[in-house]
């Protein structure tokens, strides 16, 4: 797969987001066939030049790259189990939402099939493919995703994560987590400004320019982390981050503290510990996978047993 002009391509799955993937593959030249569940969302792709697969076992056999872009872990096995016979000897792109050990999972469940896979977690919206800031991140084979690249970075800036097929999944659904966080702080926030009659939209007026602007402290934390030294002059400590009087504001206007409050726990963690002089970002030591704090520790309603099981 050295030329990727006019490289055939199968994409399963015509949601929005793999609609924009068979879309900006067509527009670059390449022969596209693709599948859905429901065939009537290949119509706009067929007009296109696309062709409409009848069925699974055709779509599959139609190109030796396939593209998976489906609703989660179980529709790819869904989708796929019924023809991995034909599946042997080809490669499979799985660009679904999956969590790193379904990412693994489906892997192990390839190689032992005869597939080449690669795993690929999409940061981008769908109007956003084929755009320059649009990102894939990629994991697995080094063989496979430079094999394949020439067709990935049709769709964004195509990064590879490494061997470990869980990767790609681990850094998308970390970056969402910081998203998504964001996200609720802001909804909180906009909440307490409500509660005094501010609206929605004259709150972010004001969030938007003062939350771009703190982002420069990602690189200061993440410095002190990956320094391991919590008391490096200039951080704010935890005990002047104490959050309580936000959440007692919140909790006299009315509005729910969730968000805030799950902040607040982190630091009087911490605090309960020690800490209290050293920097804010020393609460990364209560969320880390191989933290040693009291949190870890066996109690008497078996929390260790509880915690193994869900890791």
């Amino acid at each position: 797969m050295t030329e990727p002009q006019g490289t055939g391509v199968t994409v399963l799955g015509l949601g929005a987001m793999g609609s924009a993937l068979a879309t900006t593959l067509l527009d670059a030249g390449h022969a596209v066939t693709v599948w859905n569940r429901t065939p009537a969302r290949a119509v706009g792709l067929s007009a296109r030049g696309a062709e409409a697969a009848s069925a699974i076992s055709v779509a599959v056999t139609a190109n030796e790259l396939i593209i998976a872009c489906l609703f989660d872990h179980a529709s790819v096995h869904e989708t796929l189990d019924p023809v991995v016979a034909e599946l042997r000897g080809r490669t499979l792109v799985n660009l679904t939402t999956t969590t790193p050990n379904e990412a693994r999972e489906l892997a192990a469940w390839a190689a032992e099939h005869g597939v080449d896979y690669l795993d690929g977690a999409i940061m981008a919206t769908p109007p956003m493919v084929g755009a320059p800031e649009a990102s894939i991140l990629y994991s697995g084979t080094r063989e496979v995703f430079d094999a394949v690249r020439p067709v990935l970075d049709r769709w964004a800036t195509s990064t590879y994560d490494g061997e470990d097929p869980g990767l790609a999944s681990l850094f998308d659904l970390a970056l969402l987590s910081g998203m998504y966080t964001m996200f609720a702080g802001f909804l909180h926030g906009a909440a307490m400004a409500g509660s005094a009659g501010m609206s929605a939209t004259d709150f972010a007026a004001r969030a938007t320019p003062f939350l771009s602007a703190m982002t420069f402290a990602f690189a200061d934390d993440a410095r002190v982390i990956d320094g391991g030294d919590y008391t490096v002059a200039g951080q704010q400590s935890l005990d002047f981050s104490d959050l309580s009087h936000i959440v007692r504001a919140s909790e006299e206007q009315g509005v729910e503290p969730a968000p805030i409050a799950a902040v607040q726990e982190l630091i009087s963690k911490q605090i309960a510990q020690g800490h209290g002089a050293e920097a804010f970002a020393r609460i990364y030591e209560s969320l880390r996978a191989d933290r040693t704090d009291s949190t870890d520790s066996t109690d008497s309603t078996g929390s260790t047993e509880l915690t193994e099981a869900h890791r």
